[in-house]
């Protein structure tokens, strides 16, 4: 795919949609980071698209937004500082910051380009402790409002937090004896994270005043960030049979919040696994079992197109050629709509390893449209 294909995926989807989704079915493949650089600068000269968002921590995306934006710290800090999951390693994502870096230089605040991230603060084996959120969440407030509106000091809630190490624990996600969840101060700090949220909520007119467009829009992403892994943490706890899928249901929760609040920002290029994406539910095999939850892209809201990504060879990751009776065999373009194959019947591609998800041919029928990516 090449960047003169943001035609075609415009033409395919005959409007413009506030949050264009577009998946891969593999994560680290230099090949497809290398195509959706292509298609947000396509988009971004295009002037259609101004934030891109990608499945990374959305707290730590603030320190990429605040470099691109404003040259805020180094690219090598921001790219071991800024992204969750190893992504700052990726030399596509490095190719992308500096790209963007180098866009906004010398263009006024409405000309600029903005980074996000739009995932929890989550990763696979840990989550992190709710501090960060908590605390700029408490100390934004405090700074506007009234101190006896405020349900707690700053004080009682470093001292319910405790130290950040029983709120990430690694073995908690094995063992939810482990998890620091259900103790009496998280119950506590669940209840004061929902009166600070309401009360940002309720002096939400005065707020609006009393701040710049960032630090609200970065005073909610703290708020939802704050409930939300208090909630995480709790499911974390849960010894119940469910405690698998109620954790991964909870993280795709947090990525659709995430979402909606960019799409009010204006329109975003959203780039992250096709599982997180797409419209259906997603589900994993584990320990015998299968476990199914709702996506972020069926808790996005009504403007929302989701692209799959589909790969021929991809050479480094084990992945030849496709047979030509499935999905991936039958495509001959870069841009490819779905309905195309209301008339046949492609099988599953067999996935080479754990990580690869191919398109299941069942599931065309709630995809935009498809992306054909191959390497050389």
């Amino acid at each position: 795919m090449t960047a003169g294909n943001k035609d075609s995926v415009m033409a395919l989807l005959g409007a413009r949609p506030r949050l264009l989704a577009v998946g891969e079915p593999t994560h680290g493949s230099e090949v497809l980071l290398t195509a959706r650089n292509e298609l947000f600068r396509d988009l971004v000269e295009q002037e259609e698209y101004r934030t891109i968002a990608l499945e990374s921590d959305c707290l730590m995306g603030l320190i990429v937004d605040d470099y691109v934006t404003s040259g805020t710290g180094t690219l090598d800090e921001v790219m071991a500082r800024g992204f969750s999951h190893e992504w700052g390693a990726y030399a596509g994502n490095r190719a992308l910051v500096s790209w963007m870096r180098d866009h906004n230089e010398a263009r006024p605040a409405s000309g600029r380009v903005r980074f996000a991230g739009f995932d929890g603060p989550l990763e696979i084996t840990a989550a992190a402790s709710p501090r960060q959120a908590l605390t700029a969440l408490h100390t934004y407030l405090a700074g506007r409002v009234d101190a006896a509106l405020l349900p707690c000091t700053a004080e009682t809630l470093a001292g319910l937090l405790g130290a950040d190490d029983g709120w990430t624990n690694p073995a908690a996600i094995r063992d939810p004896a482990q998890s620091a969840g259900r103790t009496p101060q998280a119950r506590e700090l669940r209840i004061l994270a929902d009166d600070l949220v309401a009360l940002l909520d309720m002096q939400a007119p005065h707020l609006i005043a009393a701040s710049t467009p960032d630090e609200w829009e970065r005073a909610r992403l703290h708020a939802r960030t704050a409930a939300g892994l208090l909630r995480y943490h709790f499911a974390m706890a849960d010894p119940s049979p469910g405690r698998i899928a109620r954790i991964c249901a909870l993280r795709d929760l947090m990525m659709a919040g995430n979402l909606r609040a960019l799409a009010e920002r204006g329109p975003t290029l959203v780039y992250a696994h096709n599982s997180h994406l797409q419209r259906d539910r997603s589900s994993m095999n584990m320990g015998g079992q299968r476990i199914e939850w709702w996506s972020a892209g069926a808790l996005a809201g009504d403007d929302y197109a989701f692209l799959a990504t589909a790969i021929g060879t991809l050479r480094d990751h084990g992945v030849e050629a496709p047979p030509s009776d499935t999905v991936e065999g039958m495509l001959d373009r870069a841009v490819v709509d779905p309905r195309d194959f209301a008339g046949g019947k492609p099988v599953p591609r067999v996935s080479p390893w754990y990580g690869y998800a191919p398109l299941d041919p069942a599931g065309l029928s709630r995809v935009d449209g498809i992306l054909y990516v191959r390497d050389a």
